[in-house]
């Protein structure tokens, strides 16, 4: 075939790039620059087949060189488009490459035209580019991480601080000669409250790392907040104008409603902190149907929109940008661990909702919450509590490696009416076991004991003596504990920390069961 010199020693020899011209899949016509990039000379690439150079090409290309879907009606030239392949030299080695696809009508015919573009640096740039992002989220993970045990170790310091001391009160006063049952209560009073700070920060960080228990119910959210009321304006305190605006008639979500109200006390904890003079803090809810494209983050349908707004001192833009970040805060060194802001995140994201914050210093903080208002088909009601009811004289093996909460479990239990066997690991369970004479109407056990795991001793104590329940206890989630092997599927778990109701409830409710 003719080829006119401008063509062929023109236009292809100035471009940058290889080019190959192909009619029906063969190589007709390259430039100089293809001979360099590929290593082969010019008469050996004339008449060969492009699929033997452009690896992989088989699925994107026809026999004819051209992509598979492309029109191949028409005249003149078009683009067909741009795939990456890699591309073969006669060495045997290969490079990445961004194939280009034109088509070009001419008075000789139709013939396909190659562009080849070596994107190997491209390729290293944009790895280099990924490996300094995975350093520096890892470096800033490492960070968080040393925040995270600084925040933590203060605020624990403290609460282990007000017990130590208020436990010593104690001890002076009911020694004294005539001991102040008032200053008694008074002290316990304050202990009781550290302990309850203890237990609040606990299942923070349990809700920030996922391993608390979510029990999703349907929810009207408005009713959430109304009985939640009280509370926030406990925690914001008289300087606060705390102010509610129920929509009325919302859709319900489905939500636990713990987290939930998790999620409004630690927004309030961050208005007060932003209001230290005083001022407005408004909760207001509304429906919200959003359109396609509305929220790319939330599928279109109905929704509910609860809007958290205080008139603080505000946040300059690089806050706002990192407020959502595990562990960042505003606050002074040693005052929050910065875990708010967060756990608020990840309740609305695993609930599958959205949120935005808007704030400018000096005019406040408004944040966002979209909630879909899709409840389930067949919504389960939570269970109601039982009634708490005191022992029969019921025996009950507790195992527990710690001793405090071991001595804790045994007296209320005790002091409800159960004779109480006590274990700080498994063999010791079953020496007790095989030494009492009498039933052993229940097993309660930590999942985490020394010696062996709690689901074997359970398996070893039932198989000698198969009246008997089992009543695990943990801190970590069921879920999370069954996905370790600790747990069996079905196996009833009680949450800790608990309360002497909650522990009362749970052993009664399973002797009964």
């Amino acid at each position: 075939m003719e080829w006119s010199e401008e063509l062929s020693g023109g236009l292809l020899q100035a471009a940058p790039d290889p080019i190959l011209v192909l009619d029906e899949g063969s190589i007709v016509l390259v430039n100089d620059r293809a001979e360099e990039v590929l290593g082969w000379p010019r008469q050996e690439l004339l008449g060969r087949r492009v699929d033997g150079l452009l690896v992989g090409a088989g699925p994107v290309l026809t026999p004819a060189g051209v992509p598979r879907d492309a029109d191949r009606r028409g005249s003149g030239t078009s683009m067909l488009g741009t795939v990456e392949l890699r591309v073969r030299r006669r060495d045997g080695t290969d490079f990445p490459a961004e194939i280009s696809l034109s088509r070009a009508q001419t008075p000789q015919g139709r013939f396909t035209v190659v562009v080849v573009r070596d994107v190997a640096e491209r390729h290293r740039v944009q790895a280099e580019r990924r490996c300094r992002e995975v350093q520096e989220h890892r470096r800033r993970r490492l960070e968080a991480l040393e925040q995270l045990a600084g925040g933590i170790a203060h605020d624990v310091n403290n609460m282990l601080g007000v017990i130590a001391n208020y436990a010593t009160f104690v001890i002076e006063e009911a020694e004294a000669p005539t001991p102040d049952l008032t200053a008694i209560a008074t002290d316990a009073r304050q202990i009781s409250r550290a302990g309850q700070r203890g237990t609040d920060l606990t299942r923070q960080l349990l809700k920030f790392a996922r391993r608390e228990v979510v029990r999703p119910q349907v929810l009207d959210l408005d009713e959430v907040v109304a009985q939640r009321a009280d509370l926030l304006r406990g925690i914001v305190g008289d300087q606060i104008t705390l102010l509610i605006r129920p929509a009325g008639n919302l859709p319900p979500v489905t939500c636990d409603p713990g987290q939930i109200e998790q999620l409004l006390v630690n927004l309030a904890v961050n208005a007060r902190d932003a209001m230290p003079d005083g001022g407005d803090l408004v909760i207001d809810t509304a429906g919200a149907h959003l359109r396609l494209g509305d929220h790319p983050e939330l599928l279109p349908g109905d929704h509910v929109r609860l809007r958290v707004s205080d008139s603080g001192r505000g946040m300059p833009p690089d806050a706002v940008e990192r407020a959502f970040e595990p562990l960042f805060s505003t606050k002074a060194g040693g005052e929050g661990a910065g875990l708010g802001l967060a756990t608020v995140y990840g309740i609305v994201i695993r609930a599958g909702g959205s949120i935005n914050l808007i704030s400018e210093p000096g005019l406040g903080t408004t944040v966002t919450v979209l909630l879909p208002a899709d409840a389930p088909e067949d919504p389960v009601a939570p269970a109601p509590e039982a009634v708490i009811t005191a022992g029969r004289g019921e025996t009950l093996l507790v195992v527990e490696h710690e001793a405090a909460p071991r001595d804790v479990a045994g007296r209320i239990l005790s002091g409800a009416g159960y004779h109480v066997l006590t274990a700080e690991a498994g063999a010791q369970a079953l020496e007790l076991a095989a030494a009492h004479e009498g039933a052993i109407d229940l097993l309660l056990s930590e999942v985490r004991i020394p010696g062996m795991p709690a689901k074997e001793l359970a398996d070893r104590l039932v198989d000698v003596r198969p009246d008997t329940r089992v009543l695990y206890m943990s801190g970590y989630a069921q879920r999370v504990l069954a996905s370790r092997g600790a747990l069996d599927p079905g196996a009833v778990l009680l949450e800790k920390p608990f309360t002497a109701a909650g522990l009362l409830t749970a052993v009664r409710r399973h002797l009964d069961g």
